[in-house]
């Protein structure tokens, strides 16, 4: 049987996520950062987390060779900057969207949470590639909703 690309997206559609903003620093000294939803933890010892990047992305190289990156849960209200960084072409980070982390990873101001990470392993996923990075300091806020994404759609928890 042959899965249509358009039905197995519509699928996949239905399973509600997060929305995040994968920062980091270019060795060029740019900040960047781009809109993701596939986020996952993957251990807690050794700490570990996972999103994955289109191989056709114009910050893939920036991202898989990266030696450090920060994952930043968006709240609701937050939404603005999904919708920024998911463009393609721009990904400076505003400088009044971001923080410098305790590592000097740019981090967004008033996420959810906050993970930075080194780059602890890459590997071939069809069409992307799965970025795992161990968690090397953290941030998160006791308030705040999430802002969540399921159907082509922003929305929220009730």
């Amino acid at each position: 049987m042959s899965i249509n690309g358009r039905s197995f997206r519509n699928a996949l559609g239905r399973f509600a996520t997060g929305v995040c903003v994968i920062t980091r620093s270019t060795a060029d000294g740019r900040n960047v950062g781009m809109t993701a939803n596939s986020f996952a933890s993957v251990s807690l010892d050794p700490p570990l987390v996972l999103w994955s990047i289109q191989n056709s992305s114009d910050l893939f190289a920036d991202y898989t060779a990266a030696g450090r990156f920060a994952i930043n849960v968006l709240a609701l209200e937050q939404a603005h900057m999904s919708h920024t960084y998911a463009r393609k072409g721009d990904h400076l980070l505003d400088p009044e969207h971001c923080k410098p982390g305790r590592h000097g990873t740019p981090l967004i101001r008033n996420a959810l949470a906050s993970f930075e990470c080194d780059l602890f392993a890459t590997h071939p996923g069809g069409d992307h590639t799965i970025i795992v990075g161990k968690v090397r300091d953290l941030d998160h806020r006791p308030t705040g909703k999430p802002l969540l994404f399921s159907a082509g759609a922003y929305g929220e928890l009730h």
